[in-house]
């Protein structure tokens, strides 16, 4: 193995790695941050529910799923512009 493919392999490691701190970060957000606060959010409905509620609920499972997309479409531009298949 030439030092180059080490660097790239390296170099892939670190934007991986650099993607799932930020993806985990946002995460913890919605898992922990936004239900912490949804006492507050009680002050405000929608779509007849409190605020709180309907974001601990729906919005949580909505930004999960989100993430779950965005982390698997920049980990796919990270593969290739590496050419990892």
């Amino acid at each position: 193995m030439s030092s180059s493919d080490i660097d790239a392999k390296a170099r892939h490691w670190i934007k991986t790695r650099n993607l799932t701190y930020v993806i985990l970060a946002l995460w913890a957000f919605f898992a922990i941050l936004v239900p912490w606060i949804a006492s507050s959010l009680n002050a405000f409905t929608f779509l007849g529910f409190p605020l709180g509620y309907y974001m601990s609920v729906q919005g949580s499972l909505i930004a999960f799923v989100a993430l779950i997309w965005i982390q698997n479409w920049f980990q796919d531009r990270i593969d290739d512009e590496f050419g990892i298949e």
